[in-house]
């Protein structure tokens, strides 16, 4: 028991241990797994370039634990390449690693994902779980886009049209690309006005850009004409204006003498496009006289259109031309339209044979003394006008200057004569003085250069001038008078002198002050006297001043005074000399002469006694004299004011007396003259210096004084050189005005101007020496800015090969040198003071990669103690390869054989030799030579070709069989230095038995086909040899592989494709040899073991012909002539021969009519009109031509042309000054030409020519000029196959015209260009006539504006009466219906006539209304119901408008002749059809429609319910209506009426009225119509019982209303004699015309007569043609056509029995409504009365006899009355019996010739016999449709309906039907005997039916 406790203990715990476990386990099932949702992968998105350690996943959200003390799971990264990814397995983290790198996602790197795996360990478990990161490596817009290239160029003339595209050249791979990725390498292309427009980087901050430069140049356009040069530019303008161009020659010289002429200055033009690109185009100048004067200047002078070069044609007489002007014009040879003009003045020389002569003996002249230098000589004295003298040559024209030299033989200083001129002047050279020369006299000579002529005396007179003052003697006199002196005694004589003469010298004293009255002076003499009643008081002193004046007009008067001294003494009293006054003042100049007479200091003294003068004291210098006796102070020595400016002398006068002395004072004042020079101070500095580069430095200043006075003294400073550098100030500082450049030039001498005030300024200079400081502001410049040198390889370290220079112009400078590239630091030194480089190792030209090893780096050189960026030089290094191997020969010894006998040049072995130096080098080069010194004679007897090594004969051979020679061959190369080796060739000289020998020495096999296959024989050659085995080659000539050979048999073959085209002919040379030799791989060409083969290559014909163009076009106008030249196509063929020879032929879709269109020349390829193209403009033809070769047997190729037809309006005439020869032969070239230019807008089109001829000018273009030639084009585009618009070529074509005719320029020659491009004169012609039409068709627009101004009012009362009536007749219309019915009238007795039954309410209602208004009334009804009719379709609304107008117009005529109110029977002459498509039922009141027929020819019956009696006339009129009716179908009336006879449904052929026999049966016809009926009148058919004799006025109104409704047309109708037929019917009309509209009717019409008589006449308009189906189920188109037609009717034949009407039955239920038909010209649809069953009659058998309408005689007209055409024959012999019923009748159909009928086939008819139709015909209105016309203003349109309703039901009730007997009808006696089954009608029928559709398509109108 315990056990098992135990053990059930044991198991307990052993299942809670294992639940344990189991739970713990399950806990960690779950471990590595993802715990979100979602995809398996991880996927997150980074940035390229994100920085290290970028999070990439922030928790990858596995289950589990990796770390703590307990894991549970263990993560790890699997493919991880290249580490990108850090894992943190504790926080499930993933990190970028970029350490040392860049994540980059653009090329090269290209990393734009990164997958790794996280493995998952589940440490309690065991699994692995794999888990998926995928890293998406996001762009950054971080590269800019690169330009492929680093400039990019354009080029764009300057008269390119705005929006033209430029450049094109960043298209394709040629622009930017962008590494990036998505927008970001998007790249837009903008033009950098905004650097910030970059890329399209969705975010704007980042985007990048990159920039290229694109170099537009803008190239010159010809927009410019020349210019002459040299010109003179006008002012404010562009406009260079040229000088006039001046050339002279002598007379009566030959052309040799004086070609070419020179002109001063050279004739020249340029074109002012100076910059046309290519140079190619620019345009030539063309130089040419245009005018001139005289006239005929052409005979002489000829100007060379290139050179401009000046020719003389013939001498020159002077004697008829003095000069020419001529007119120059330069133009560009392109036809540029801007010339440029000059003058051009050409003087003719007369022949030096005679002298000149003055036209004076003498000359006589006059000069002021005053005269300033440079005066002119007067020829008279007072002065007002030149001295002219005038000298000629008669060598030359008296007008002009004979350009001589004229000389003075004396006075050459004084005088001088103006150089040129006809008239000369002779001026003055210095002052004259009269005073010291009054008259000059000298002669003049004339002199030309060879001749002198006689000389002339000229005598120039000096006029004097005030210039000299009237002079004392003495400035003072001392005079002594006494008491005992009386009045008028003479005190003093004074005498003043004057040098002028005249009045100027004439002088006049006058005592200004100091007389006191007791002196007077003569004024005349001087003379002073006492006064009269002057008593003299002894002791008184007076002081007189006493003026000389002279007698010059006032204003140059000149005066002096003295002073004179009067002392009174007593009488005989002893007193010393007196000096007329004691103090004297005198002012002189410096400049004054010695010797000059200063002052008269005579003294007097009272006893007489002599004087003695002498100057006491005040001149140390003695500069003054003073004469003793006289008492004259003169000028001694010269003065100089600046030392001594004033003298005061002391002068004393001396009788020799000890108290005889008396003394006088004299102050002599110097005045300054300009007489010194400005001095600079010398103690100032004059070396000076500035600093370089600093602008307004100061420099130094000078000083300078002048001693002068006044403003002489004055100084003014300036420089006299160097202004642009330096300036002076006001003070002399000197600055600088620009900066200087001490390294341009660094010392100056400036020079100083001073100069004084003066106005004849003196003026000194000084140098100063100014030095330019330098300062440091230039870097060292290389002396090379690109130095390149050549090193050789191997050359060792230290080896020196450049030594370069840097210069710094700088003073002081201390230049380094240094290596700039650290590249090559490693391979070169420089040293920094010498500049010289070095290796640092040895080079080795093989170590490059290039072809050609350089190294290129940067050096620099610097200044140590400047401050300047240093300079940079770029040393390129190329290593020479130095030649490092010699050749080696592949082998050390050659072999050769070589016969005995062998030629000069045959070759016997190669030799080959290689140098192991690069390929490509000059030490690479092998080349060959003999050894002659190792191997003398095989050196002289071989040789070696140097290139090649092929060893061959120096010489023909002679030499002995067996002989060995040892050639000692050489292969050099052309390194450096020159390296070779050496081999021998061993020549073995074979035995002439063992060399083969050829049977010929040259093969002529036959001619090879080319289309020979590989393998064919050629042919066979053949050698021999002793002995031997002979081995057969080629040698040469077949170099194509073209040939082969057969080594054993000699069989040559063809190896290859042979063309005949490509090559002719083939020459190979063969070769014989042993097979000994061949095994040793050698050759021994000999004479014997060689041949020649000619081989000849047949041409065979394998080559189609191909066109020169794929698609030829071409034009044709529209009056061209038949076989008219169209365009010339050609083939060519490369085959040769026939088979060669073309044969052309066109394949021409068909054309209208059977035409051809085209027809080609079989052998020329001229394609040629076959056919008129008359109004056929914008019509084009495509067609092919086919070109066979072998004159159309062989092999063939095809082209495309296109033909288009055009006029005159199409085409450009181009006018040109060349003649129309010129144009004809060049044409092609000039098409060729146009072609381009007009396929620069139309891609494609063609320019075709279409005539050349001489230009057309003048008035009408009636003057030909054949000097000049009118070229007529037009354009195809191949684009819609039709002409260009003629405006559209003239803009393509004058826009280009500048181009075009630069490309014609070769092809038109010299001066040829296209004129102007002009519109052909006929259509100039048609414009001016449109113009002068203008006028007229204005005229009649006007005209037609006022009729219709006129018409507008009578149109407002057409339409006020319209509605007047209308209301008129809708009221009597209720009036009528309401009427009581009237009392059924007696049926007639017999078959005699009754008189007519009083007439139904029907009847008076018709009768009040008029047939017409109540038609249109019905008409607007149904409308208004909605039923289709004739106003339905669109097309032909039009058609109802002139019967409506005319029907209006009718009633209203009626109207107001008050019609309604006469209520006579209506006339007679009307139509009615009756409609079965409106829902008014009607009943007509004649017949019942659509009843139940047991006739086979009948369909209805006459009503007896409403005729009681009828009278016989009506019944006539039965009877002569024929043919079976099947439904009434629409009311219209109109003024005709139709006979009724029997017609059935059997065809019959289609007769015609013959009017030619109209007028031979016509009385025949009347007699025959008057016996059978009496009592008709006017009519012309004996089938119609006679009308009533007399008509009354109601009568005659109706008859009135149809005329106006049928219109005007007929009366021209029926004059024409035509006729028209239809196959349904055996009635025939005259033509009546139809209207211009097509109407389409959807019922059947039927003839109904009338109750009054009715005669056959019909209004000269009948407006519609009466069509109606034979069968029902038919829908034939009824159309009308404005032309008058001949429509034939046919005939149906008579039935061969008719049987009688059956009794009538009850009107069964309305059928449907039948199948619409169509119905000519029936502008209403009218209400369709119901159809009674009816059963007529039959008709009793009758014998028919032949047919007399057959096509041979006069079918039956039924005519109808007109006054204009003869009445037809009577068809019948008598008319038919009254007893005859059921007759019927049917409207014809008519087929139309031309757009008039299209008859849909008839549906199977149903056989005539049998049952007939029973059915009523029932129109069902539309209720849902809308009143049209006048009926929508009708309100009680209701009403008005059920009035007419009710009328016709009061109809049928109160007159019930009546019998009406039996009509008798006769039968001419053809029909009797004619027998028709029903089987032949209905396959009559089909007949008739297949004959109308056939008419029907043949005439196209269906519609």
């Amino acid at each position: 028991m315990l056990q098992q406790f135990s053990l059930w203990k044991w198991l307990a715990s052993g299942i809670i241990l294992g639940s344990f476990f189991f739970i713990c386990s399950g806990q960690h099932d779950d471990d590595c797994k993802l715990a979100r949702g979602g995809p398996p992968a991880t996927i997150v998105a980074i940035d390229e370039e994100s920085r290290n350690g970028t999070i990439l996943v922030d928790n990858m959200l596995i289950k589990g634990t990796a770390g703590g003390p307990d894991p549970t799971i263990e993560l790890s990264l699997k493919d991880n390449v290249d580490y990108w990814v850090l894992l943190d397995p504790v926080k499930q983290m993933l990190f970028l690693n970029s350490t040392g790198r860049v994540l980059d996602r653009d090329p090269p790197v290209n990393i734009h994902s990164i997958v790794v795996q996280v493995q998952c360990i589940n440490k309690k478990v065991g699994t692995v779980i794999y888990h998926e990161v995928r890293i998406v490596v996001r762009d950054r817009n971080d590269n800019s886009p690169t330009f492929k290239h680093e400039s990019y160029y354009a080029t764009v003339n300057e008269l390119t049209p705005v929006g033209t595209t430029i450049f094109t050249g960043f298209s394709g791979d040629n622009g930017a690309t962008d590494i990036d990725d998505g927008p970001n390498g998007q790249i837009e292309y903008v033009i950098q006005y905004n650097p910030d427009d970059p890329d399209r980087a969705q975010n704007l901050n980042e985007r990048r850009t990159t920039t290229t430069t694109l170099t537009v140049d803008i190239l010159d356009g010809d927009d410019l004409g020349p210019m002459f040069l040299p010109c003179v530019l006008v002012p404010n303008t562009r406009d260079c204006r040229p000088l006039t161009y001046k050339a002279a020659i002598p007379e009566l010289r030959t052309p040799e003498e004086l070609n070419p002429i020179i002109v001063t200055p050279p004739i020249q033009a340029i074109d002012q496009d100076r910059n046309i690109q290519p140079p190619s185009d620019r345009p030539g100048i063309l130089y040419s006289i245009l005018v001139g004067t005289p006239e005929d200047y052409p005979r002489f002078f000829h100007m060379h259109p290139r050179t401009a070069e000046l020719s003389l044609l013939e001498p020159v007489n002077r004697d008829f031309h003095q000069k020419f002007d001529l007119v120059i014009k330069a133009e560009q040879d392109n036809g540029h339209p801007l010339p440029a003009f000059a003058s051009l003045h050409i003087e003719i020389l007369d022949e030096n044979n005679q002298s000149p002569y003055f036209t004076m003996p003498s000359y006589q002249g006059y000069i002021l003394e005053s005269a300033p230098v440079g005066a002119t000589i007067s020829d008279s004295v007072n002065l007002t006008s030149p001295l002219r003298i005038v000298a000629l040559d008669k060598d030359i024209e008296d007008t002009k200057d004979p350009e001589l030299h004229l000389f003075l033989n004396d006075y050459t200083s004084v005088f001088t004569v103006t150089p040129t001129g006809i008239t000369r002047f002779l001026t003055l050279l210095q002052p004259v003085d009269r005073e010291e020369q009054d008259t000059y006299t000298f002669s003049i000579t004339a002199f030309d250069g060879v001749q002198e002529s006689r000389p002339v005396t000229v005598n120039i007179r000096v006029m004097d001038a005030n210039d000299n003052t009237p002079t004392f003697p003495e400035i003072s006199y001392n005079v002594y008078v006494y008491t005992d002196m009386s009045p008028g005694d003479s005190v003093i004589q004074l005498t003043a002198v004057d040098a002028d003469e005249g009045s100027n010298g004439e002088i006049t004293y006058e005592i200004l002050v100091g007389a006191q009255g007791d002196f007077i002076i003569n004024k005349e003499t001087g003379l002073i006297t006492i006064a009269p009643g002057v008593e003299l008081i002894v002791g008184r002193t007076y002081a007189l001043t006493v003026q000389a004046a002279d007698n010059a007009p006032p204003a140059e008067r000149r005066h002096s005074i003295c002073t004179v001294y009067i002392e009174v003494l007593p009488p005989n009293n002893q007193s010393p000399p007196r000096f007329p006054q004691l103090m004297y003042s005198l002012e002189i100049s410096e400049a004054m002469r010695i010797g000059a007479v200063l002052l008269n200091l005579q003294a007097t003294d009272r006893e007489g006694d002599p004087i003695t003068y002498a100057i006491e004291n005040g001149d140390p210098q003695r500069v003054f004299n003073l004469s003793e006796t006289t008492g004259i102070l003169t000028l001694g020595k010269a003065l100089d004011r600046e030392s001594t400016d004033r003298y005061i002398l002391i002068v004393t006068a001396s009788d020799g007396r000890p108290d005889g002395t008396s003394t006088a004072t004299v102050n002599v004042v110097v005045t300054d003259v300009n007489d010194n020079d400005p001095v600079f101070d010398p103690y100032l500095p004059r070396n000076l210096s500035v600093v370089e580069e600093e602008a307004n430095a100061f420099v130094g200043q000078v000083r300078a004084t002048d001693p002068d006075a006044g403003i002489n003294g004055q100084v003014y400073y300036s420089l006299g050189n160097f202004n642009h550098l330096f300036h002076i100030t006001s003070n002399g500082s000197i600055y600088t005005t620009v900066k200087l450049d001490r390294e341009v030039r660094d010392y100056y001498e400036l020079l100083v101007v001073a100069t004084d005030g003066a106005v004849h300024p003196r003026h000194s200079t000084l140098t100063l020496a100014i030095k330019v400081l330098d300062i440091d502001d230039n870097s060292p410049v290389f002396t090379n800015s690109t130095y390149t040198v050549v090193v050789e390889e191997n050359l060792p370290a230290g080896t020196s090969f450049l030594q370069i220079e840097a210069k710094d112009v700088d003073l002081g400078a201390n230049v380094s040198y240094r290596i700039r590239s650290p590249e090559v630091k490693h391979l070169f030194a420089l040293h920094p003071f010498t500049g010289v480089l070095s290796l640092l190792r040895s080079l080795d030209y093989e170590s490059f990669p290039d072809q050609e090893a350089s190294i290129t780096f940067l050096v620099e050189a610097f200044d140590i103690y400047g401050t300047m960026p240093p300079g940079i030089a770029t040393v390129t290094v190329i290593v020479k390869d130095m030649n490092d191997y010699p050749p080696v020969f592949s082998k050390r010894v050659y072999k050769g054989i070589v016969a005995p006998d062998a030629e000069k040049g045959t070759p016997i072995t190669n030799v080959y030799a290689e140098d192991a130096d690069p390929p490509g080098l000059p030490a690479s080069r092998v080349r060959y030579r003999v050894d002659d010194v190792q191997s003398p004679y095989p050196a002289s007897i071989f040789d070696v070709e140097e290139d090649s090594g092929r060893v061959i004969t120096r010489v023909n051979l002679n030499e002995e069989p067996t002989t060995i020679f040892k050639l000692v061959v050489i292969a050099f190369d052309d390194g450096e230095p020159v390296m070779s080796g050496s081999a021998t060739v061993k020549i073995l000289v074979l035995h002439p038995g063992e060399i083969p020998r050829f049977t010929q020495e040259e093969y002529r096999p036959p001619p090879v086909s080319e289309l020979a296959s590989r393998g064919t024989m050629v042919g066979v050659i053949s050698a021999a040899a002793v002995n031997q085995s002979i081995v057969y080659s080629i040698v040469s000539g077949n170099e194509e592989d073209k040939f082969g050979i057969n080594n054993i048999t000699g069989v040559i073959y063809v190896n290859g494709p042979l063309d005949y085209e490509t090559r002719t002919s083939y020459v190979l040379r063969v070769q014989a040899d042993s097979l000994e030799v061949v095994l040793a791989n050698l050759r021994v060409p000999s004479k014997s073991n060689t041949a020649k083969v000619y081989i000849e290559i047949q041409d065979e014909n394998d080559h189609p012909p191909v066109f020169q163009k794929k698609f030829y076009i071409g034009g044709v106008s529209e009056d061209a002539r038949m076989f008219s030249s169209v365009l010339r196509v050609k083939a060519t063929d490369k085959d040769t021969g026939n088979y060669s020879a073309m044969a052309y032929r066109l394949i021409i879709p068909p054309i209208k009519e059977g035409k051809e269109g085209f027809v080609v020349e079989t052998y020329t390829g001229i394609i040629k009109t076959a056919m008129l193209f008359h109004n056929m403009r914008r019509s084009y033809f495509m067609f092919q031509v086919i070109a066979t070769d072998n004159y159309g047997k062989g092999l063939s190729g095809k082209a495309d042309v296109l033909v288009s037809v055009v006029n005159q309006l199409d085409m450009q005439v181009i006018v040109s000054n060349v003649p129309p020869t010129l144009v004809e032969k060049k044409i092609e070239e000039l098409t060729e030409i146009l072609d381009r230019y007009v396929q620069e807008q139309i891609p494609g089109a063609k320019v075709v020519v279409e005539s050349i001829g001489a230009r057309r000018h003048g008035d009408a273009f009636s003057l030909e000029d054949y000097t000049k030639s009118d070229l007529t084009v037009y354009a195809i585009d191949p684009q819609t196959n039709r002409a260009i618009d003629r405006k559209e070529l003239f803009k393509f074509l004058d826009g280009k015209l500048l181009d075009i005719n630069k490309d014609f320029q070769p092809h038109y020659g010299e001066g040829g260009r296209i004129l102007e491009i002009r519109t052909p004169e006929a259509v100039t012609s048609i414009k001016k006539r449109g113009e002068s039409l203008g006028y007229t068709e204005g005229a009649l627009l006007a005209l037609a504006f006022i009729i219709i101004l006129c018409c507008i009012p009578a149109i407002l009362v057409v339409l006020v009466s319209y509605r007047q009536r209308q209301a008129e007749c809708t009221k009597t219309a209720r009036l009528q219906s309401a009427m009581p019915p009237p009392k059924p009238a007696a049926p007639a007795p017999g078959p005699v006539a009754a008189p007519p039954p009083p007439p139904p309410p029907g009847a008076h209602l018709y009768e009040e209304l008029g047939d017409s208004t109540i038609l249109f009334l019905l008409y607007h009804f149904q409308q208004s119901r909605g039923n289709k009719s004739v106003s339905e379709d669109k097309k032909h609304q039009h058609a109802m408008m002139p019967f409506s107008s005319n029907t209006i117009d009718a009633h209203k005529q009626a109207y107001v002749e008050g019609s309604l109110k006469n209520n006579q029977p209506k006339s007679a002459r009307k139509f009615t059809l009756i409609s079965d498509e409106d829902a008014l039922s009607t009943h007509n009141t004649l017949f019942k429609e659509n009843i139940d027929q047991r006739s086979m020819h009948s369909d209805f019956t006459v009503r007896t319910d409403s005729v009681g009696s009828i009278s016989s006339r009506t019944q006539a009129k039965n009877k002569s209506l024929r043919g079976p009716r099947e439904k009434i179908q629409r009311i219209w009336n109109q003024t005709i009426c139709l006979p009724r006879r029997p017609m059935w449904e059997l065809p019959n052929r289609p007769e015609t009225i013959d009017l030619d026999q109209w007028q031979s049966n016509r009385q025949r016809t009347e007699n025959k119509s008057t016996e059978t009926y009496p009592n008709k009148r006017g009519s012309s058919n004996p089938l119609l019982t006679a009308e009533d004799t007399s008509l009354t006025e109601k009568e005659k109104l109706r008859q009135g209303e149809s005329l106006i409704v049928e219109g005007t047309e007929q009366s021209k109708s029926l004059s024409s004699g035509s006729s028209f037929s239809s196959p349904w019917s055996h009635s025939t009309f005259s033509t009546l015309p139809t209207v211009s509209r097509t109407v389409e009717l959807n019922s059947e019409p039927n003839v109904i007569i009338s109750p009054a008589d009715c005669s056959l006449e019909l209004s000269p308009s009948m407006p519609c043609i009466l069509n109606a189906p034979l069968f029902r189920g038919e829908t034939p188109t009824c159309m009308l056509t404005i032309e008058t037609r001949k429509n034939i009717f046919e005939n149906l034949p008579h039935p061969p029995e008719l049987s009688p009407p059956p009794p009538l039955l009850p009107p069964p239920p309305p059928p449907p409504p039948p199948p619409p038909s169509p119905l000519i010209l029936t502008p209403f649809a009218l209400p369709c009365p119901p159809s009674a069953p009816s059963t007529p009659p039959p008709l009793p058998p009758l014998s028919i006899p032949p047919s007399p309408f057959s096509t041979s005689s006069p079918p039956l007209p039924l005519l109808l009355s007109h006054p204009s055409l003869p009445p037809p024959p009577s068809p019948f012999p008598s008319p038919l019996p009254p007893s005859t019923s059921g007759v019927s009748t049917k409207c014809v159909r008519i087929p139309a010739i031309k757009r008039t009928v299209n008859v849909t086939p008839a549906k199977k008819t149903k056989s005539s016999v049998g049952q007939l139709s029973t059915s009523t015909t029932v129109c069902n209105a539309d209720p849902q449709r809308e009143p049209k016309g006048i009926l929508k203003h009708v309100k009680n349109l209701a009403e008005l309906e059920k009035s007419v309703a009710n009328m016709y039901s009061q109809i049928e009730k109160n007159y019930p039907p009546t019998h009406i007997p039996k009509l008798e009808i006769s039968y001419p006696p053809e029909i009797t005997n004619m027998e028709i089954t029903s089987g032949q009608n209905q396959e009559n029928l089909h007949n008739i039916v297949e004959e109308f559709e056939k008419q029907s398509h043949s005439q196209s109108t269906s519609l």
